[in-house]
């Protein structure tokens, strides 16, 4: 995978959008400290942000969204801001799912529940059914979620169905992943500069192009991913194959 930054004029028309992007959300702290504002302030624009890029895919063609919005490493990270990071989930689910269910998005849930709040879990299981017969836009929430994390529990669950290790290949594990039934992501962004997962769909990553930009997530706006876009149409996916010789 690698990434680019495209300069030219994000104008153009688009073609081959993407169906799934993935994005991380990286840069919020850098973002508050170059504005000498404190990391609360950061992760706060960072998540309403949020909203102008949904609206920006759904406008631009694409299907489906899955965010990084918590990860299991995370936990680590000062209490005082894991609680910050914890409230403002728990804000953007009671001031913008009216507006998401309007709008036709459908929410899910991709991560583990375990150490999170009772009362989060119920208002992320309300936005799960409240949005689920929507179809314009499919949110994945990567809450408490982490690649290897997924993997291991997948293993576990495979394990405790008794299923025979030769009856276990890629679709069996893919069906036992918390993204079961879900398209792989054809694009993954990555903002603030970083060019790497950081354990993110580290299963589903297989084949996705990766495109880093070094915006703050904050100030990623429609013309940023305009030109993600426009870098994913150029990019010619093989998954693994050779382009047939023209005759």
């Amino acid at each position: 995978m690698g990434g680019s930054v495209m300069t030219e004029t994000p104008n153009r028309p688009l073609t081959n959008v993407p169906r799934h992007i993935a994005i991380i959300m990286d840069g919020n702290g850098r973002w508050a400290k170059a504005r000498n504002l404190p990391r609360s302030a950061g992760h706060r624009a960072g998540t309403e942000n949020l909203r102008r890029v949904l609206n920006a895919a759904r406008d631009l063609g694409v299907e489906m969204v899955t965010v990084y919005a918590f990860s299991t490493e995370n936990w680590g990270r000062p209490e005082p801001e894991v609680r910050i990071l914890m409230t403002l989930l728990e804000q953007f689910i009671d001031s913008e799912l009216d507006e998401l269910n309007r709008q036709g998005v459908r929410i899910r849930h991709l991560g583990r529940t375990t150490g999170v709040a009772a009362g989060l879990i119920a208002k992320i299981k309300r936005a799960q059914e409240v949005t689920k017969n929507n179809s314009r836009l499919m949110l994945n929430v990567a809450f408490n979620y982490g690649g290897r994390a997924e993997i291991v529990d997948a293993v576990r669950q495979i394990i405790a169905e008794g299923i025979a290790p030769s009856a276990i290949d890629e679709q069996v594990i893919a069906q036992h992943l918390t993204t079961a039934g879900l398209p792989d992501p054809d694009l993954i962004i990555r903002t603030a500069g970083e060019m790497r997962l950081s354990n993110f769909l580290v299963w589903q990553a297989a084949y996705s192009e990766f495109y880093s930009t070094p915006t703050y997530w904050p100030d990623f706006d429609e013309d940023e991913l305009r030109r993600a876009l426009l870098t994913y149409q150029q990019r010619e996916r093989r998954f693994g194959l050779l382009t047939p010789e023209p005759q």
